[in-house]
Parts: C-alpha cells; structure tokens; sequence
C-alpha cells in the first residue's frame, strides 16, 4: 500500500528526471542556433545547464551500474563517470592551449579548482548534511576506502613535485595514470553488495533487468553526447563573459565550471548522507578526489602534447605552481584527518573555513600562506601519537583494504 509520502516522492523523482533530461537534451538542439542569436550570455548558460543536467544523468547511471560490479569498483566508476564532465571542459582547455598558451593557465585553474571544492565544500556537506539529519556528528569511513586514501596519499605527495618542476610532463601523466590503474585493479577485486540508492535510480532499480540495463545505457550515451556538444561553447563562453563583465578569466573558469559539472554529484552525496547513508555519500567524493587527483591531472600533458603534434611539456607559471601548492597541501590535511577512518564535525568545520578564507584574502600571493597553514594544521595532527599510528596502517593496509570483509 502506498502512502501520500512515497506517492509524493515518487513523483518528485521522476520529476528530477525528466529536469535532468530536459536540461541535458536542449543543447542538443539548441547548439544549432548561430552564436550571433543566442548571445554571449545565453550561449554559456544553455550549455552549462546542460553539463549540470548531463552530471545528474550520469550520476544516475553510474549508481545503476553499482548491481552489477563490486562496491569498491562501483565507487571508483560512479566517480569516474560523475566527473565525466569536469574531464570534458579540462581536456578542451589543454587542447586549446597548445594552439594558445594563454589557455595554460585556464586548464591548470579549472583542475585546482575542482580538486579543492570537492574537500573543501562536498566532503564537509556531506557530514554537515548528515548531522542536520541525524544528529550523528561523525562520519566512520569504511574500513575498504583506506584503497582510496592510500592512493590520494601517494598522488599528493608527489604532486608537491609539480610546482618545483614547474612544468605537467609525459613522465607526470604516466605516474598519474599508472596509480590510477593500480588503483582500478585493485578496486575491482572488491565485494559485490546491493547498493544504497537514493532518488530516480531507485525507481528505475525496480524495472525488470532487461530494460533497467537499457536505460542505464542511455543515461550513459545522452549525456555524453551533451557533454561532447557542451564543453566548448561554455568554457569559450566563460572567458568571453568574464571579458565582458570585467572579471578575471581564471576566477571563472576555476570556480564556475567544477560548480556546474560537479554540483549533481554533490546532490547524490548529500541525498546519501539525509538518508542516513552518509558513509556511502562521502565515499563517492572520496572516489571522486581520486579520479580528479589522478586521471584528470595526468591526462592534462598528454591531451596537451597530442593537440601539440608533439611531446612536450606544459609550462606552469608562478600562480599556477601557487595553486598547484595550495591544492597539494589541503590534500594532504584532509589525508591525515581521514587517515583514522572518522571524520568528525569539527574537522568538517576547519575544512570548510579554510576554504572559504581564500575567498575572502583573492590576492595569488595569499595562495602560500593558506598552503602554509594547511601544513602546519597537517603537523599538528602528526604530533598525535594516534594519528601516527593511524597513518602507519593507512601505508601497512591500503593496498589490501578490498580483502577485507564488508562492515
């Protein structure tokens, strides 16, 4: 028997399907209209509202494809594919700058960005959703996610290297991208479980199998088409908006762009954490920090050289080696934080309010010393004889955490 409240969220659900839809599908054919009648404004917001309904989609899909695979493959391909369309606007803006070297700095700034709003807001949003919810004021990571931990740990450290190079090489993206499949390979030995799921997936999870894989490819195969027509009208769109309004190009591209294509998986996580699921929810951005710290930043030399007719590296300037610090060293604090598999409120709070004090000090030069603070706050953690030892097993287990049973 059904109740006027799973009535009405049923309704909602397929509602939030049919917006995601529409939202992803009007590009496809409002791409046709020449630039000169849409106009710079609405040429940059129909197809960023197209990667934010394209991200939802996505999401969706990915969290379907979790009945079929293990739970920590599952994870790591919701994440891989939920960030599909931050992946799209970084590689378009790599690929442009070889041909323009002003595009550098653009590419560098949209993946800096990313990488911090998913700490610095989502993993904080997820708990603080959490305790709203259920006045849980922890989150206990599990125990399998050290695999994740382990692999950002490594991919922090060396991307402290970055800035004393100051180039993105060849040699950058075969250590990313080889950590990532020593990752994946990892990941897929994981449990199969029944996954959590929450919103329009649960109500496509009950068609039978048939026809639920076939929607499940086609909120694969839409999105991505959207996505391909998207990603570069709104980062050209961006750049010539941020022109005409006078704002710095680099601002734009490093905050707006991850907002639009990253805010559907935030939705996902926070809807995990309000349903007491909030292991799951941070899980998913746990997953998601190790497809953008990896994948993302070693396709970024490759896609550069290939679009460059050659190998070469890409230079990094002074504020890109900034940032590339800053992103490092709030990693790594979030590393150390988590590496006890609990993630309190408190520390919720301090990463949120890190984050937000380099909106209210914009200057570049501020960038090293925020990193500055981030690392002595890291120290101070390590002074913690628990934390210490917290690290230690994070090093002894993390390559073997999917051996170990599920919680």
């Amino acid at each position: 028997m059904t109740t006027p409240s799973s009535r009405l969220a049923r309704v909602r659900d397929f509602v939030m399907l049919a917006a995601a839809l529409a939202l992803a599908g009007q590009w496809i054919i409002a791409h046709r209209i020449p630039h000169e009648q849409l106009g710079p404004l609405w040429s940059t917001i129909l197809p960023g509202l197209a990667i934010f309904g394209s991200a939802a989609l996505l999401s969706w899909g990915a969290e379907l494809a979790q009945m079929e695979i293990s739970q920590a493959l599952a994870l790591a391909f919701l994440a891989l594919v939920a960030v599909l369309p931050e992946y799209a606007v970084d590689m378009y803006l790599a690929w442009q700058a070889a041909k323009d070297p002003a595009y550098i700095s653009y590419a560098a700034a949209n993946m800096t960005g990313a990488n911090r709003l998913l700490i610095g807001m989502g993993w904080s949003a997820v708990l603080l959703a959490s305790w709203y919810s259920t006045k849980r004021r922890a989150i206990i990571v599990r125990p399998e996610q050290r695999l994740e931990l382990l692999t950002l740990f490594i991919a922090t450290g060396y991307a402290f290297l970055l800035p004393l190079k100051r180039t993105l090489s060849i040699v950058d993206t075969l250590c990313f991208i080889g950590l990532f499949i020593f990752y994946i390979r990892a990941a897929s030995k994981g449990h199969v479980e029944e996954p959590g799921l929450a919103g329009p997936p649960e109500r496509i999870a009950l068609l039978p199998r048939r026809w639920r894989r076939l929607v499940t490819v086609l909120l694969f195969l839409l999105p991505a088409y959207a996505i391909f027509l998207s990603a570069e009208p709104f980062a050209n769109g961006l750049l010539e908006n941020a022109r005409r309004f006078g704002v710095e190009e680099f601002i734009l591209i490093q905050w707006l762009a991850p907002l639009a294509s990253e805010s559907p998986e935030f939705i996902v996580a926070i809807i995990f954490a309000m349903r007491s699921n909030a292991t799951a929810g941070l899980g998913t951005l746990i997953s998601s920090k190790v497809n953008q710290w990896t994948l993302l930043v070693g396709m970024l030399p490759l896609v550069y050289s290939i679009s460059g007719g050659h190998l070469q590296p890409m230079p990094l300037d002074g504020r890109q080696c900034e940032e590339l610090f800053l992103t490092a060293a709030q990693s790594l604090l979030a590393l150390v934080i988590l590496a006890n598999l609990n993630f309190g409120l408190g520390e919720a709070i301090l990463l949120v309010a890190l984050f937000l004090l380099q909106f209210l000090f914009p200057s570049p030069e501020i960038r090293t010393v925020l990193a500055g603070v981030y690392l002595v706050i890291a120290a101070g953690y390590l002074l913690n004889r628990g934390s210490r030892q917290s690290l230690v097993q994070l090093f002894r287990l993390g390559w073997r955490a999917h051996e170990s049973p599920p919680a």
